[in-house]
């Protein structure tokens, strides 16, 4: 069974996608401190790649480290959205999809930390 959400097809779906993808990177933005914080970082850390005396693959995983913190923490934020949008009663379920999203964050950013010293250091 389809979806009714899902009735748009060719150049249309890819715009109303890129809409909603906008929507969905502004409501982060607006919503979301910790994803303020993470783009603030990659606006600091992308130039700075591009400054370093590294080769052009170490340069892309570099970035692509970079922004994968901030595809975690969309992710960890749609979970939280869900979460919350489903009751906002504590229960064991609820904390440990949180926490689990959490943690996600934490193994992304100690990644960014990690490679940028593997590189540098």
């Amino acid at each position: 069974m389809s979806s009714p959400f899902k009735g748009q097809t060719g150049l249309k779906r890819i715009f109303n996608a890129a809409g909603y993808s906008f929507d969905g990177l502004r409501a982060a933005f607006t919503g979301e401190a910790a994803f303020r914080q993470l783009v603030l970082l990659n606006v600091l850390l992308i130039p700075v790649a591009f400054w370093l005396d590294v080769s052009r693959a170490e340069r892309a995983i570099l970035i692509a480290v970079c922004l994968l913190g901030l595809i975690v923490e969309l992710l960890n934020s749609a979970v939280e959205a869900a979460i919350d949008r489903i009751s906002l009663d504590r229960h064991p379920l609820s904390k440990n999809a949180k926490d689990m999203g959490s943690a996600a964050q934490f193994v992304a950013l100690s990644m960014v930390g990690l490679v940028w010293a593997v590189i540098l250091l």
